[in-house]
């Protein structure tokens, strides 16, 4: 196991009717931004919860934040922010709002240049906004990380940024604000945090014992409950787990101490930008790419993995590592997730265009090991065709 510093100051309010607390959590804070999407939360509930909690106190709406939160939209909030001059911002949806919020408490402070350099050049981050969160949608993990994912929709790019000073102040995490969620977000939503666990896991042997079995615990949970959770979307339960699972996959804990790959979110990233197709549908377009073209790099986390989660037990490394891919893909399949590029009628000139925007962008070396090169990107999207 490598050397590692944790540190996580996100507090949770985690059950039922926790948003009532909202109004005594605010105390400090004097003009408030609350963010959001583009309106179901006025459609089941939640933002009525939000404005009687926010009704003794001065603040602004924003709504209108995208599945994949795009710069345009964000600056416009920037601009309102900065003019209220807002001290907190509070994001009331998933991982997209979470992520475009953080987004705008940086920019409000990048005041002297364009703020997507914050992304584009990787510009330290050296004062934000507070923010906190209500989360409606698992998926992301964003209530408990300081990182985000932002497009830019002139350019259709989609990149990430992050900071400490971007980790919530506290996230209120309430499973029964997700059980009137289209089912494609519950799908997207485990198919994300699945695919984050494995970013973390699928690398290679690191004699982490303790971020090993958790990792296999999330991922064993999800394939546990994710379809019960389609069939049965009220049983409180089932939502408390997945949301709590998601939440786990992604706040930084699994990640100490261990390699971390990557590789499938950055070509995923590409595919959205080209394509506006989700970003769990992505996710599972490529990591069968990845985990089969990388397979000798990965031969042992594949094979333990395929022992631990899947209880494959073969002989033959060669069939255990061909199951274990098959395995992943069915998985995602039993969730109503399509795999393959051609299912949303992409190309193979897609094949080459993500090789050469990944060269342009200087991620020429992309995984746990840094040897996926743009031309393995082309193999690893070829044979996901």
């Amino acid at each position: 196991m490598k050397n590692f510093e944790f540190y996580n100051p996100v507090k949770i309010y985690f059950g039922k009717d926790e948003i009532d607390k909202l109004s005594e959590i605010l105390i400090p804070y004097k003009k408030i931004m609350f963010a959001y999407g583009q309106g179901s939360i006025k459609e089941n509930g939640i933002y009525n919860q939000i404005t009687e909690q926010l009704k003794n106190y001065n603040y602004v709406e924003f709504a209108g934040i995208e599945p994949n939160p795009s710069y345009e939209t964000l600056m416009k909030a920037v601009k309102i922010a900065r003019k209220e001059q807002v001290d907190f911002i509070l994001a009331v949806g998933g991982g997209s709002v979470i992520d475009g919020v953080k987004f705008i408490a940086a920019a409000v402070k990048y005041t002297n240049r364009d703020p997507w350099e914050i992304l584009s050049k990787q510009i330290e981050i050296t004062d934000a906004i507070k923010i906190g969160t209500v989360l409606t949608l698992p998926a992301t993990g964003s209530e408990m990380n300081g990182t985000s994912v932002i497009s830019k929709y002139a350019t259709k790019e989609k990149l990430a940024f992050g900071s400490p000073l971007l980790m919530p102040v506290f996230s209120i995490l309430d499973p029964q604000t997700i059980k009137s969620l289209p089912d494609i977000q519950i799908a997207n939503g485990i198919v994300d945090a699945y695919v984050h666990v494995i970013e973390q896991y699928l690398t290679y042997p690191s004699d982490a014992k303790v971020q090993d079995k958790f990792s296999e615990s999330l991922l064993k949970i999800l394939i546990e409950i994710g379809q019960e959770l389609l069939n049965d979307r009220n049983n409180y339960e089932l939502n408390a787990n997945f949301m709590w699972t998601a939440t786990m996959a992604l706040n930084g804990l699994i990640a100490t101490g261990v390699p971390t790959d990557w590789s499938t979110h950055l070509i995923g990233h590409e595919i959205t930008a080209l394509h506006g197709i989700d970003h769990a549908q992505s996710l599972a377009i490529v990591l069968p790419g990845v985990m089969q073209v990388m397979k000798e790099d990965k031969q042992d986390k594949i094979i333990q993995y395929a022992k631990e989660v899947f209880n494959i037990y073969n002989a033959d490394n060669e069939e255990t590592i061909k199951s274990a891919i098959v395995k992943t893909e069915e998985f995602f399949k039993s969730l109503g997730i399509k795999t393959k590029l051609s299912d949303y009628n992409i190309d193979e000139t897609i094949t080459k265009i993500i090789p050469q925007r990944l060269k342009e962008r200087r991620y020429l070396k992309l995984g746990e090991n840094k040897n996926i090169t743009p031309d393995i990107v082309e193999k690893i999207l070829k044979i996901r065709l």
